[in-house]
């Protein structure tokens, strides 16, 4: 498997390159700003890109799409209940990243589906809470969490459709349903494994 993680944008946000060593059909997880550092990565590692997923509709994981949709000719995909957050950014939320382009989705993510990329098979795991359309990606050992776990920490639930009761409830299942040494990819920060969070995050702590 192919991996590389950008940090970008202005607020740093974690975009994640990921591409099938055998067919190099690739993916981008979280195109969340600077297009061209994203586009220049995918031409350096020699993926062709098929696919762009949404973790959830925050503008610091999006205000790229268009660009490296338009780039590469892949399909964007976005939970439904935060497909509305990339179709008409509001222009608040917008500012912080120095204005947003808005995005069209091919298609929605849901619970449940599988996604083949080269011989990887990309799982959705629902995960609302810090946003009602938030999801994670399971792919082999690794679990892309964007804003729902973070090492140490969790995604704030005090913006517009965040719910601590909710995010909890999505910590629960994939702490139990994630072996110890799958590895947390993030969208902030550095990376973790399940086992180290589920020891030593107060919010799986307090569970």
């Amino acid at each position: 498997m192919i991996l590389e993680t950008l940090c970008v944008g202005p607020l740093q946000a974690n975009c994640y390159l990921i591409g099938c060593g055998r067919t190099r059909e690739g993916l981008v997880i979280d195109p969340g700003g600077d297009a061209p550092r994203i586009i220049d990565a995918i031409g350096r590692l020699g993926i062709e890109v098929s696919l762009i997923l949404d973790t959830h509709g925050h503008v610091d994981h999006v205000a790229a799409n268009a660009a490296v949709q338009r780039a590469t000719g892949a399909k964007l995909l976005i939970h439904e209940a935060d497909r509305e957050l990339i179709e008409r950014p509001h222009p608040f939320w917008s500012a912080m990243v120095g204005g947003i382009e808005p995005s069209e989705p091919d298609g929605t993510l849901a619970e449940g589906d599988e996604l083949q990329v080269g011989d990887l098979i990309v799982r959705v795991l629902h995960t609302p809470g810090h946003t009602p359309g938030c999801v994670c990606f399971a792919l082999d050992d690794l679990l892309l969490t964007g804003d729902t776990l973070f090492a140490g920490s969790v995604g704030r639930t005090d913006l517009p459709g965040g719910s601590m009761p909710t995010l909890r409830q999505s910590l629960r299942r994939i702490r139990d349903d994630c072996d110890p040494a799958t590895r947390v990819l993030p969208g902030h920060g550095p990376a973790s494994t399940m086992g180290e969070e589920a020891r030593g995050n107060p919010f799986l702590l307090e569970l």
